[in-house]
């Protein structure tokens, strides 16, 4: 059995290069190369008031908020979602949100029907320069 602690994971913290209010601490628990064969996770962490960044994924996902209360933007459409809400974002529809509470926000996305995910960002992220996320190039 394949099973991850989300309360014992190392995230690593992203920036925006030219956009300071696009911060989060994330991590991917599962994907293909941890040998899933249809589905995929991320996990990110907000401060109050930063905001994920605008982006389109290559898989439908689902984003579960564990913690805190977040803004979602999927597609132009803007609505709250609290601890315990789902909300359904589609394949390569924009999307963000933001942490519009006191506390930190922690929310899972999981993705369907794919085991290795394309993000593409509006704005670069810092340390890694670029505004794509590819798990298949990530190692395991």
């Amino acid at each position: 059995m394949k099973k991850v602690n989300l309360n014992n994971l190392e995230l690593t913290e992203f920036t925006g290069k030219d956009d300071p209010g696009q911060h989060c601490h994330a991590t991917f628990p599962m994907f293909g190369a941890h040998g899933t064969k249809s589905t995929a996770t991320v996990y990110f962490e907000l401060d109050p008031g930063d905001a994920l960044g605008r982006h389109t994924d290559s898989a439908e996902e689902l984003l579960l908020v564990l913690e805190g209360e977040v803004e979602v933007e999927v597609g132009g459409e803007t609505g709250p979602l609290s601890k315990g809400e789902i909300a359904l974002v589609p394949q390569m529809i924009p999307h963000n949100l933001i942490n519009t509470g006191k506390t930190k926000a922690k929310v899972l996305g999981m993705f369907g029907g794919a085991n290795n995910i394309v993000a593409t960002f509006e704005k670069t992220w810092l340390p890694t320069d670029s505004n794509t996320v590819d798990t298949a190039q990530m190692a395991g």
